[in-house]
């Protein structure tokens, strides 16, 4: 199977680890006494309870391959490896709209964390795709449905104070 190399922050990963160690040590021993406690009231035929349960071991079962693989495939977000000065994976860049005079601050993530309600942005997404290599004081031209609006970078801040070096990611072990 060809799995997706999924770039991800070390909290990103952690969450997803977190999520697999509940699916695997709570949910599925959960789901799995639903199952047999189903089971005990007779005909399977005609069990809405065991129907149920037996869906939702399915579809954990299902996010638990879909995590192992995405933790597998993970890219770790590694910003010593990025120019400090420039906007990139991992760094929490504050832009200002020329239209609107307003201040918008968005954290650059891959696009499994990305999370526009929470100022969580993909590398992947217009706005990030235009941020990225460019240095505060630098204006940006994003397409958007509504047409090009236009961002000046007010700030790069780097969420463990990197220094400038290359741009590349870690693999995840």
């Amino acid at each position: 199977m060809n799995e997706k190399e999924i770039i991800l922050t070390a909290e990103g990963l952690e969450k997803l680890q977190n999520e697999l160690d509940e699916l695997k040590t709570v949910h599925r021993k959960e789901v799995n006494d639903r199952i047999r406690q189903a089971k005990e009231y007779g005909d399977l035929s005609e069990n809405a309870e065991y129907e149920d349960a037996k869906q939702e071991q399915a579809f954990i079962e299902g996010r638990i391959l879909k995590l192992e693989a995405m933790i597998r495939g993970a890219r770790l977000i590694d910003e010593s490896e990025y120019a400090a000065d420039e906007a990139h994976l991992g760094a929490t860049v504050k832009v200002k709209d020329l239209k609107n005079n307003e201040s918008y601050e968005f954290h650059i993530v891959g696009s499994a964390e990305a999370d526009p309600k929470v100022q969580r942005i993909s590398n992947e997404s217009p706005l990030g795709r235009a941020l990225i290599g460019h240095k505060k004081g630098e204006t940006v031209d994003v397409t958007t449905p509504r047409g090009v609006v236009k961002y000046k970078i007010e700030s790069i801040r780097s969420t463990n104070g990197a220094a400038p070096a290359k741009k590349t990611a870690k693999k995840a072990s």
